[in-house]
């Protein structure tokens, strides 16, 4: 079996309101969709949601490492040798973490095709359905508590608060939404980078009282020396995020004793094989997992969930992105409903796309 051809596409997505971080806002989501058609007919899908603020790449950037660079590498290629791909992928483009996500990711799909079996059971399964939270991103702490209700009725039993603008006012953003819920959920906050190393201290001690989860990422990436000093002086377990992108930065983070979780995603990963060595390396070292997304549609956040699904050591999800989006391309996919995402049983992703709604460039 050979790659016939391999088609990407502009994804533009409007989200329903602006969405607030301490690195920015953001207002639009601008993906890739790439489709790779084997020479027996099987079609398989992937995206990238690239964010310069996180990942330092893309759209035209990724379109043109899928399509002048990856393309030509992978054409006549065996799609089932994912492994060979990928590190065919590797030795061509330093970076670009969306390009090579999203043909990894269109390759796996083929490969649930062909083997006939969702991805989640293809990686052995673990669940076929799990909770998920919803994040609710910086604002007032009054509008902030303001969106607490309406999700709590949609089911969801977890939370995520974006924080790390200013600490005096996180407080009170955190204090609002914590008053709002009143002990009906859990409460994860995300600072984003947003604090310094002393800051974050304080912040998170006097944050303790609000019965918090987890804190993600509370200062500057890869200042792994300042997130042990973090941890080792508050009783809030510390996520790391942005901190680990791939395998070898996690076992960093693991050596040093930086994190008790680490936050997996897709897009930072640059595929699907590295995401899972840095679940691999986390379990080992007895550290759970989350997997995350950036603003992309239910394909990447499919995928995604087959991951979440696969591994008993990936304990929490956020994977609420398409909740962001005004429309969505994805027929069928992963389901969330009541806070709870629910998998597909077709072979593969188990979703199709309306090609209509994507722009594809020409391949000449």
């Amino acid at each position: 079996m050979k790659i016939k051809d391999i088609r990407a596409g502009y994804l533009n997505l409007k989200l329903k309101e602006p969405f607030t971080i301490s690195l920015g806002t953001i207002s639009e989501a601008k993906n890739v969709i790439v489709e790779i058609e084997t020479d027996e007919g099987y079609i398989g899908w992937g995206e990238a949601a690239p964010m310069p603020l996180v990942t330092g790449d893309f759209q035209e950037g990724v379109l043109q490492g899928v399509m002048q660079f990856l393309r030509p590498l992978l054409l006549g290629e065996d799609p089932r040798m994912v492994c060979r791909i990928s590190a065919l992928m590797e030795k061509v483009i330093q970076g670009n973490p969306g390009a090579k996500v999203a043909v990894e990711m269109a390759l796996f799909d083929l490969l649930g095709k062909i083997y006939g079996m969702p991805l989640y059971i293809f990686w052995g399964g673990n669940d076929n359905s799990f909770e998920s939270d919803y994040t609710i991103s910086i604002d007032k702490p009054d509008i902030m508590a303001s969106k607490v209700e309406p999700l709590l009725e949609k089911g969801y039993r977890a939370l995520k608060v974006k924080v790390g603008k200013d600490s005096q006012e996180d407080i009170k953003r955190v204090a609002a939404v914590a008053g709002a819920i009143a002990g009906r959920a859990k409460i994860r906050l995300d600072a984003n980078q947003g604090w310094e190393v002393k800051e974050a201290v304080a912040t998170i001690q006097e944050m303790e009282k609000f019965n918090v989860e987890l804190v993600e990422e509370p200062i500057v990436r890869g200042n792994i020396e300042g997130m042990t000093f973090i941890r080792n002086r508050v009783n809030v377990p510390i996520m790391a995020d942005e901190t680990v992108f791939s395998p070898r930065d996690a076992l960093k983070v693991i050596k040093a004793g930086a994190a008790d979780l680490i936050n997996i995603k897709l897009m930072k990963a640059g595929g699907i094989i590295a995401a899972r060595e840095i679940d691999s390396l986390a379990a080992t070292a007895g550290i759970e997992c989350m997997v995350g997304c950036m603003i992309e549609s239910r394909l990447a956040m499919t995928a995604a969930a087959h991951l979440v699904a696969s591994s008993g050591n990936i304990t929490r999800a956020d994977l609420d992105a398409p909740g962001f989006l005004r429309s969505d391309p994805v027929i069928g996919g992963a389901e969330v409903k009541g806070g709870v995402c629910t998998l597909p049983e077709k072979p593969g992703l188990g979703l199709e796309i309306k090609r209509q709604e994507v722009k594809f460039v020409d391949n000449t």
